[in-house]
């Protein structure tokens, strides 16, 4: 009997495997090396699950969409997920782009185990079908600021960017440093060059600057700029959302790139599980993983377990949410209704403020921890 032919755009895969959708930022404007690390997370603890008998003897496959970092991108790819029939959803950084997907996902019925993005309102309403590993953005930033505040910082501004996820980061700075005796000031680099942010450090009596822009521009621009005036010596840069984390900030800037403190979603010690993930995930990057990429093994962790002891039926595993207990990289991850946050959250990761040492640039110091 002759098989017909696939139609275009169909996937080759295992029948019997078990397979959930990847979202990951690959190509630009997307953070690439974001994607990169999310993905080899991800793929490590997918091959770590088959490995091990996969799920109830069956495999675990990843079927991965590129992202781009475009919202409208992702919704689509989650539809095409959907009606390929994946299990479940994983992944994606840039938390415009998830909440596009998250909205999706809820519309179908399709369960979503958000990694990386961190934007409280992932959804507009509450719903039962999405939960996330990431801390949500109130939780960290309010760390940042605490951490501004005991380094004696309380004229802060912020340079940033017109989008939810910046507006957002700005408005929780703001309502936190406000009853504390910080004012926040803001810059528009929609109106803005690099160069004329220096001014309006130096009018506005700033100690501290804040990126919420994209990198690398006008991120490095800011950078470079504030560095090399003379005025501003003493100022501190720094960057809530992480910017510096990976390799392609310090190839960017150079010595322009350390001492700029972000946040990282680590402990400051690593349980023997994350050492040995670590270990793994070195060897799979060629280079130090970012939180990012225990963030995605971690993902495929949660519903390996999920889909064991419930399996593959979409609306068990979002029943599931509330009665997951698994031992992730970073500690016991388990899901709980969190005021304020509209999915099933882990509260909390652990978080540090940490920077890049400039006598050693790949090696970062823990500043304050949350």
């Amino acid at each position: 009997m002759n098989t017909p032919p696939s139609p275009p755009g169909a996937e080759r895969t295992d029948e019997s495997a078990v397979q959930i959708g990847a979202l990951v930022p690959l190509s630009r404007p997307g953070w690439v090396q974001a994607g990169q690390h999310l993905l080899a997370g991800l793929e490590l603890a997918v091959r770590e699950v088959n490995d091990a008998g996969g799920i109830a003897g069956r495999p675990l496959e990843l079927v991965v969409r590129d992202t781009a970092a475009d919202p409208e991108k992702a919704a689509a790819a989650v539809d095409e997920l959907a009606r390929l029939g994946v299990a479940a959803l994983a992944g994606e950084y840039h938390s415009v782009v998830a909440r596009a997907a998250a909205a999706r996902a809820d519309a179908l019925g399709l369960p979503f185990l958000c990694s990386s993005a961190v934007l409280d309102a992932l959804t507009e309403q509450p719903t039962e079908w999405v939960a996330r590993l990431a801390p949500a953005q109130s939780h960290g930033w309010r760390i940042y600021a605490d951490f501004l505040l005991s380094a004696g910082h309380t004229r802060i501004a912020v340079a940033a960017q017109s989008s939810v996820y910046w507006a957002s980061g700005a408005r929780i700075l703001r309502d936190y440093l406000a009853p504390r005796g910080g004012t926040v000031i803001e810059l528009d680099m929609g109106a803005l060059a690099p160069t004329a942010v220096c001014d309006e450090l130096v009018d506005n009596r700033a100690t501290a600057l804040l990126l919420l822009v994209g990198h690398p521009e006008p991120a490095v621009s800011i950078v470079k700029s504030v560095r090399h005036d003379e005025r501003l010596a003493e100022i501190l840069i720094g960057a809530p959302a992480g910017q510096p984390e990976f390799a392609e900030w310090a190839t960017s800037l150079g010595d322009d790139g350390a001492a700029i403190p972000f946040l990282r979603y680590l402990p400051e010690r690593l349980s023997p599980l994350g050492a040995r993930v670590e270990t793994a995930l070195r060897e799979r990057l060629t280079e130090a993983p970012s939180f990012v990429a225990f963030e995605g093994y971690d993902t495929v962790t949660v519903l390996a377990e999920v889909l064991r002891s419930h399996g593959a039926d979409r609306a068990r595993i979002a029943e599931a949410w509330p009665r997951v207990a698994v031992e992730g990289t970073r500690g016991q991850i388990q899901f709980s209704r969190t005021p304020g946050i509209s999915v099933w959250q882990w509260a909390w990761t652990p978080i540090q403020v940490v920077d890049r040492d400039p006598a050693e640039p790949d090696r970062l110091r823990i500043l304050h921890a949350g």
